[in-house]
């Protein structure tokens, strides 16, 4: 098959690609929130919209299934909107172009957008549907997941009714998830003087790409390259060793995404240059054979460039790259009570130059053990707080402790195994879910996640596995019939 549209379940890709058409970027749901609106009045199902821009449809039970508790299906409005830094795609306006490739649906040079653009599509299909059989049903849906969690922030309790929830933002077929990390962003400010050029300073560009990127709390243990933390090693190893003076440096783009690019524009005596080439050859060998292993594609560049207008103030250049080198990034620790789960991470996200003189530098942190969240965003105020810069966090978000007794997870673990032949892996994910939100506004919750296979989230590696689609949709439906009786 090489159309979509071909695809089995039929249901789920006809409104995925559907939505695909919709710019949806974090923050900028409006579209997307209008099209549920609409596609609710069409289909005369009861829909309402709170005022952060969730969005909830609810459909009455089919005949003979009333006597069913309500079960709330949940998934997010926005996507991560990254692309590669010679796709010329505009979040805002242009739809997402999806395409297969072999086992996988794909896009264009950019995100796919199935992260969780499957889970609205299955709901979608769901309540459209005269023929699926279920209890009474919310479908949710809520907006800025991806980069705030405002919406489930920002919910009311008593938006939805229900006491079960399913949640389909998760991404590993086979594997029904039951708990969550916490995560909280640290952001440090540096505020530079400018200063000009050295005579006799030639101007140099430094590049990483190529990278794979990813998610950054799925994929943090997976040892991927982060292009902020070897366009840094470079600079700094320079630094140490010639009179290099920084003029800009830019990477990564969204604090749950591994940086997957990097550049610097710097300055060095022209007497240098040949000196610094070697060494860089040198360093680019040692990097390359370092991550040769996972990152197959990546792109090491030193080249001639314009001289810049400026370069930054020496402290605050050395400020920069100490705090940056020395900032702690990927695995911190792994849990104890779950064998192969990630207990604290901290991802290393983006720096940037903004106006008014300011360097701002991105990072996120997660944990499933609270306490442990709020020692590895302190641990990471204090790198940067040594190098004299201002460091802010955000609200942060809790954890979903995992229930090994839940009723939804029996039921959900049992049609598995009758549906497939095989026990389904029941875990935690190292990764931000809503659901830990959700606990905090209705305690009596019973939740869990599944999802089809997602690998490359956050990336435009991104890619949706079309048979475990298949199977993802199976189960839901399968399960829908089985939520327990009404007590």
């Amino acid at each position: 098959m090489n159309s979509i549209e071909q695809l089995q379940p039929a249901e789920i890709w006809k409104y995925f690609l559907e939505i695909c058409k919709i710019p949806r970027p974090s923050k900028k749901e409006e579209r997307i929130a209008k099209y549920l609106m609409d596609f609710a009045k069409e289909h005369n199902l009861e829909a309402n919209q709170d005022a952060a821009g969730n969005v909830v449809i609810k459909k009455s039970a089919t005949k003979g299934y009333e006597n069913l508790q309500s079960v709330v299906l949940q998934s997010h409005l926005d996507m991560v909107c990254e692309k590669n830094s010679d796709n010329n795609h505009d979040f805002i306006n242009d739809p997402i172009i999806p395409y297969i490739d072999g086992e996988w649906v794909k896009a264009k040079g950019t995100t796919l957008g199935a992260d969780d653009g499957i889970g609205i599509a299955s709901q979608l299909a769901i309540l459209a549907s005269k023929a699926i059989i279920h209890g009474p049903i919310e479908c949710l849906f809520t907006i800025d997941e991806e980069t705030g969690l405002t919406g489930a922030f920002e919910m009311k309790p008593g938006f939805f009714d229900s006491k079960i929830l399913i949640n389909l933002d998760s991404e590993d077929e086979g594997e029904l998830f039951i708990g969550c990390a916490g995560g909280i962003d640290s952001v440090a400010t540096f505020a530079y003087e400018q200063e000009k050029v050295p005579t006799d300073f030639i101007a140099l560009k430094v590049t990483v790409k190529g990278l794979k990127g990813g998610h950054s709390g799925d994929d943090i243990d997976k040892g991927l390259g982060n292009s902020i933390k070897i366009i840094t090693r470079f600079l700094w190893k320079g630094t140490n060793k010639y009179d290099l003076r920084l003029s800009l440096i830019d990477g990564g783009n969204l604090r749950n995404a591994i940086p997957r690019e990097a550049y610097a524009i710097f300055t060095v005596h022209k007497d240098d240059k040949d000196s610094l080439m070697k060494d860089f050859n040198t360093f680019k060998t040692y990097v390359t054979n370092e991550i040769k292993d996972i990152e197959h594609n990546v792109t090491i560049i030193l080249e001639n460039c314009e001289t810049p207008e400026f370069v930054i103030d020496e402290p605050t250049h050395f400020d920069l790259l100490n705090s940056l080198y020395a900032c702690p990034h990927g695995v911190i620790s792994m849990s104890r009570q779950l064998k192969g789960l990630v207990e604290t991470s901290t991802n290393l996200a983006s720096v940037k130059f903004i106006q008014d003189n300011q360097i701002i530098v991105t990072t996120s942190q997660r944990s499933s053990v609270e306490s442990l969240k709020n020692d590895i965003s302190n641990m990471v105020e204090s790198v940067f707080r040594l190098a004299n810069a201002n460091v802010q966090h955000s609200e942060g978000y809790p954890g979903w402790a995992p229930n090994t007794n839940s009723e939804i997870l029996n039921i959900t673990e049992s049609a598995y195994n009758k549906l497939f032949g095989v026990k389904p892996v029941v875990r935690a994910i190292h990764a931000g879910l809503e659901c830990g939100l959700f606990l905090e506004k209705y305690p009596y919750l019973d939740m869990i996640s599944f999802g089809p296979t997602i690998k490359g989230a956050h990336s435009p590696d991104e890619r949706l596995d079309i048979k475990t689609t298949q199977k993802y949709w199976e189960l839901l439906l399968d399960v829908l019939t089985k939520i327990p009786k009404k007590g």
